[in-house]
């Protein structure tokens, strides 16, 4: 999976998208591709999607706060979630 990831990416790059990648600490290859990196722990494939989803979660954190939003009350929510 994680070739395919690459392949994309550098599609991406090749049309001039500037890219935040969550990778493990010491990717190389990750390094020369992405504009930023956002380091994990080296864990079992299996288990990269939680920690990259926290990684991601404290991104959105910190770009909701230096834009002055309230993360937990995103705006137009009634609008997508509908309590019954």
């Amino acid at each position: 999976m994680y070739e395919k990831v690459i392949s994309n990416v550098q599609e991406a790059k090749a049309r001039d998208s500037r890219l935040i990648g969550v990778t493990p600490v010491n990717d190389g290859e990750a390094a020369e591709i992405f504009n930023d990196l956002l380091p994990v722990s080296h864990v079992e494939e299996l288990l990269s999607p939680i920690l990259a989803v926290v990684a991601l979660q404290l991104l959105a954190d910190h770009i909701a706060a230096r834009r002055g939003l309230d993360a937990d009350q995103p705006r137009n929510l009634a609008k997508s979630v509908t309590v019954e």
